[in-house]
């Protein structure tokens, strides 16, 4: 039998790569939505036929990280081999401004899922296995560069501090109850389906509209923040990869290179021949109370273990990133033209 996997999170950058992964090897993917007025699954609707138990392709079940009871239905309903947690209020800048719903969601609800699937394996006597997104901002304020899996976390946004808590809780579960629950501890990852409020994202599509004539300005924080930044197709290889080995442990996902956001800010530019200078506005609206500057991952433990390397490069996640807006904003012209 096909192995069963459900993914929190699905309808995000992640979600949608990692369930085209597993779709492709095989797998019965379930995906959790939340519900909301607005059906936002566009970066899905190609993976799935339908709704709910017996649908073809991805299946969906509304679900949210705040219910726990929610969860242990979802769980019990889907019997899931392998759970994978991506959902969270993920915008750092954001969660400045959303303290308690961040910490809510992305920490007490790593907690929620964590317990439900151990009460799942133990009353029904399997052994599902978890992989929890981490994410670099909980180095933070970093001791050490590169940044590896032993290097102490120093968080500096609600964002990040969720995250750490969901890290531990992660491996408390894993060492408390024996649960196969693994970390990625993922460095900056990209693609065109990357949120529009990003700042990679936020370039590519500002840039391109401006390129055909619908924008003329782009406002813009930080320009001197230094990330390490890959592609997220590459990266749910790593997360399905964690799952796949003999014993659970925690890993970098990360380039080992790192760009400053003026850097990505020229290339996208200069691609399209214009001059930054001559659109791009600082707005200290998007500076974060305390800063980030430097996040560069060292992967070495994850090719070792894993095998796995990043594929896509810093130029090509731009150029990748570049065509699918530049596609969209001449669409956009066109149905503004009619």
């Amino acid at each position: 039998m096909a192995q069963v996997a459900l993914i929190t999170g699905v309808t995000g950058q992640d979600g949608s790569y990692l369930a085209e992964f597993l779709l492709r090897k095989g797998y019965e993917v379930h995906g959790m939505v939340r519900r909301t007025s607005s059906f936002a699954t566009g970066r899905i609707d190609h993976l799935r036929k339908g709704f709910g138990p017996g649908s073809e392709g991805l299946q969906l079940h509304y679900g949210d990280l705040g219910d726990g009871t929610g969860l242990r239905r979802i769980i019990e309903q889907v019997r899931p081999d392998e759970v994978y947690n991506l959902a969270a209020q993920s915008h750092v800048r954001i969660s400045f401004d959303q303290p308690e719903y961040t910490a809510d969601v992305v920490g007490l609800g790593a907690l929620r899922l964590l317990e439900a699937l151990r009460d799942h394996n133990k009353r029904r006597g399997r052994a599902a296995k978890l992989y929890q997104a981490g994410s670099s901002e909980m180095f933070g304020k970093v001791a050490e560069s590169p940044q590896r899996e032993t290097t102490p976390f120093h968080p500096r946004s609600p964002y990040a501090c969720a995250k750490v808590y969901a890290h531990w809780q992660t491996v408390n579960y894993r060492e408390a109850y024996g649960l196969f629950a693994c970390n990625g501890i993922l460095f900056n990852h990209e693609s065109p389906r990357r949120g529009e409020n990003f700042v990679t994202r936020k370039i590519t599509r500002s840039a391109t509209r401006i390129k055909v004539g619908i924008q003329e300005k782009l406002a813009l924080g930080n320009l001197d923040a230094l990330r390490d930044w890959g592609f997220a197709g590459d990266y749910v290889e790593a997360m399905w990869l964690m799952l796949q080995q003999e014993q659970p442990d925690d890993f970098v996902i990360a380039t080992g290179e790192t760009h400053s956001v003026h850097e990505f800010l020229e290339v996208v530019f200069d691609r399209l021949k214009l001059k930054w200078q001559d659109h791009v506005e600082i707005d200290q609206r998007f500076f974060r109370p305390a800063e980030v500057d430097l996040l560069i991952g060292d992967a070495s433990k994850a090719k070792r273990q894993l095998g796995w390397t990043p594929k896509v490069k810093f130029e090509q996640l731009a150029e990748l990133m570049i065509e699918a807006d530049l596609e969209l904003a001449e669409r956009e012209l066109r149905s503004k033209a009619q």
